[in-house]
C-alpha cells in the first residue's frame, strides 16, 4: 500500500515537472496559428492585429473551417451569409452570391471576409471590446445600447453588456487574445536587464 503512494507521488510531481516544462507547447497546442500566412495576409491588408483574428476564429469555430453554427453563420469566423455578402459588397471582395456557403468554407475567403468585417467595425466603434460585441450582437443591437446608455460607446463598461452571451463572448475573445499576445510575442527583441 505504501508503495502505490509512492508511485502516485512520484507519477505526481513528473507530470507537474513535465507541465513546466512543455507549458508553451501544451499551450500552443490549444492556442495555434493555425492558417498564419492567410491571417498574416489579411491582417496587413485590413490593419487588424493578428492575434485578435486567432482569437476570434479560436472562439468562433476553433479552427473548423467548416463549421456551421446553429444560427447557420459559416466557416473559420462564423460569418452570416447575409453580412458576408454586404461587406464583400462594401468592399469590393468577390463573392458568389449563389453559393455563399461555399464560399464561406474556403479558408482564404473566410478570413478575408471576417477580417474586413473586424475591420470595419473597429473603424466604427474605435474600440476592440464594443467592435467585438457587435461582431457577436449585431451592429444594430450595440447601436441601441450605447444609444440608450447601456453601455458606454468607449468600452469602459462593456461588463454592463446585457446579452449574456455576448458578455461571455467579448471576455473569452479579450482573454484569448491576451493568450495569444504571451504565447507568441517576439521574445528575440527582449532584452535583459543585469
Amino acid at each position: 500500500m505504501k508503495s502505490k503512494k509512492i508511485i502516485i507521488i512520484i507519477l505526481l510531481i513528473i507530470l507537474i515537472v513535465s507541465f513546466f516544462l512543455f507549458k508553451d507547447y501544451l499551450l500552443k497546442m490549444l492556442y495555434p496559428k493555425t492558417y498564419q500566412e492567410v491571417v498574416s495576409l489579411y491582417e496587413e491588408k485590413y490593419h487588424v492585429e493578428e492575434n485578435l483574428i486567432f482569437a476570434v476564429i479560436k472562439a468562433e469555430s476553433n479552427f473548423d473551417k467548416d463549421a456551421i453554427s446553429n444560427r447557420d453563420a459559416i466557416g473559420l469566423m462564423q460569418l452570416m451569409e447575409g453580412t458576408a455578402k454586404d461587406v464583400a459588397k462594401k468592399n469590393q471582395i468577390e463573392i458568389n452570391g449563389e453559393n455563399v456557403k461555399e464560399e464561406l468554407c474556403d479558408v482564404n475567403k473566410n478570413i478575408e471576409i471576417g477580417t474586413c468585417y473586424l475591420a470595419m467595425l473597429m473603424e466604427k466603434y474605435q474600440n476592440k471590446e464594443v467592435a467585438l460585441a457587435a461582431y457577436n450582437a449585431g451592429t444594430g443591437t450595440v447601436d441601441g445600447w450605447i444609444e440608450k446608455g447601456v453601455i458606454q460607446k468607449d468600452g469602459t463598461d462593456i461588463e454592463k453588456v446585457p446579452y449574456k452571451e455576448t458578455n461571455n463572448y467579448v471576455r473569452k475573445i479579450l482573454r484569448d487574445y491576451k493568450i495569444y499576445e504571451e504565447l507568441y510575442e517576439d521574445k528575440s527583441n527582449m532584452t535583459e536587464n543585469f
